[in-house]
């Protein structure tokens, strides 16, 4: 349980502080906020692009993680990995979007966060699936 809350955690804080970017970016726009948010290549797109896409995918990583560690509280290993790998592939996605230059282009951050992303939800998904029919 003590992965799952951590997992959780660090989750929650990345939401937060990628908010906090967005909010900080704001405030630093030089040209009409409208202008700084049409161009994909300024700091405060990647900013709203970053948070944005953080959380379409952590809320749901979120609830399979605690779900799963109140469902095992002496997690196996190498579901505890996985929920780490989910959280780091947050983090790198989030990293590539901000260091990248326009949200439109690819970067191998952006590219290894998002298959991360997709492949441990995918993952921890099946797990779920297979406890939930395990108890029918």
């Amino acid at each position: 349980m003590a992965v799952a809350l951590l997992s959780v955690g660090l989750l929650g804080l990345l939401v937060f502080l990628l908010g906090a970017n967005v909010s900080r970016e704001r405030r630093s726009v030089t040209v009409t906020q409208h202008e700084a948010e049409a161009d994909p290549k300024s700091a405060l797109r990647r900013a709203i692009r970053a948070h944005g896409n953080c959380i379409e995918y952590v809320p749901m990583l979120s609830l399979m993680i605690l779900a799963l560690g109140l469902r095992l509280p002496l997690l196996p290993g190498w579901i505890a990995g996985l929920m780490l790998a989910a959280v780091a592939s947050r983090y790198i996605h989030a990293v590539g979007i901000l260091t990248g230059g326009s949200v439109h282009e690819a970067n191998a951050l952006k590219k290894i966060g998002a298959a991360g992303t997709y492949l441990t939800g995918a993952l921890l998904s099946v797990i779920l699936i297979i406890r939930a029919l395990a108890l029918f």
